[in-house]
Formats: C-alpha cells, sequence, structure tokens
C-alpha cells in the first residue's frame, strides 16, 4: 500500500495551485499513483520534470522507442522498480523488444542474440546503476551505437526513470495487477 494518498489542490502550497491545475487539466485528473502521483505534491517540480520527460520519451531524434523502452526497463530492473518495470515491460514488448530479452532481463538471467545496440543500452546502464561509473570500454561501445548526442539522451533518460524510481520506491507505489510478472526482489 502506497505511503500517501492522492495529492489534492488543497494540500499544495498555494502558490504552487495554478501548476496543479495545469497538471490536472492536462492529464484530465489527479493521477491515484505512481510517480506522478508522488510528485504532484510539488507542482511546480513536477511541471518542469515533464518538459524533460516529454522530451526523453518522444523528441528523441537519436533513440528509437524500441531503446528507450529498453533503456528505462534496464533503470526499473537496477533499482528493483515493480511500477516501472509493470508499466515499460508491456510498452517494452508491443516497441519490438524481443520476450527473451524482457523475459532474461527481468530475471537477472544472460542475454543472448541480442543487438550491438541493445547490448551497448544494458552494459551502460546496469555498468553505471551497479558502479556508479561507467568504464572507458562501455562507454566507447554505446558512443559507437549512439553518437554523443544520443548517448547524452540515452544516459539522461535513465537517470530521469532513476529519479522517478526513487520516488516510487520510496512512496511504495506498487502497480495495479496486469500481464507482466512481478519483478523477482
Amino acid at each position: 500500500m502506497a505511503r500517501i494518498g492522492p495529492a489534492s489542490r488543497e494540500d499544495v502550497p498555494a502558490d504552487q495551485r495554478e501548476a496543479f491545475d495545469r497538471f490536472v487539466e492536462e492529464r484530465g485528473g489527479v493521477p491515484p499513483s505512481g510517480p506522478l502521483a508522488v510528485m504532484l505534491n510539488a507542482p511546480e517540480m513536477l511541471e518542469r520534470g515533464e518538459h524533460l520527460r516529454a522530451y526523453l520519451r518522444g523528441n528523441s531524434a537519436d533513440l528509437s522507442s524500441t531503446i528507450r523502452e529498453l533503456a528505462m526497463l534496464v533503470a526499473a530492473r537496477e533499482n528493483d522498480c515493480q511500477y516501472i518495470w509493470h508499466a515499460h515491460a508491456a510498452a517494452g514488448r508491443r516497441a519490438g523488444l524481443k520476450d527473451d530479452l524482457i523475459d532474461s532481463l527481468r530475471d537477472k538471467l544472460p542475454l543472448t542474440g541480442i543487438s550491438p545496440q541493445e547490448s551497448a543500452v544494458v552494459a551502460y546502464g546496469q555498468e553505471y546503476f551497479r558502479t556508479r561509473r561507467v568504464s572507458q570500454a562501455t562507454f566507447d561501445a554505446a558512443l559507437k551505437e549512439f553518437g554523443v548526442r544520443g548517448l547524452a539522451e540515452l544516459t539522461s533518460l535513465m537517470g530521469y526513470y532513476a529519479l522517478l524510481a526513487f520516488n516510487i520506491n520510496a512512496f511504495e507505489m506498487l502497480p495495479e495487477g496486469g500481464e507482466e510478472a512481478i519483478l523477482p526482489v
């Protein structure tokens, strides 16, 4: 069970109610759970983060939707974030990620038969999240696949999803049912 309930207009500071109202109008309501439900308690912060999210999720010219979904899954898996995993495993499958890749990533099994781009994403994300650094060889492999702009976007996308995972995990937001198996943690 989540540690907090949904944000309400009355609960946010008066000087942030306009940002609250804009978000609720754009989204058609207050999210009942998930990272945005947590972040809506600080509406101006959420509003600023939404600009970055929109860019990273849809405006990136250098990263395909498949690669973006894989990056989100790596961030979810490495942060043991059930909510993001639940949301993006199905989205990754729809974007074209192979079931074996997603299932092996979930279960922390060796990945086989993946493309050089997929391999670069997984190695880059796992190495950073596990060591808080990226070796030159791993960096160079990712740079070769994505170029400077693409690698900057990939790095920021994983970092943004780590921020979301921090909020979700700290506030104990869990996904509601669905087809995807939960992460073994």
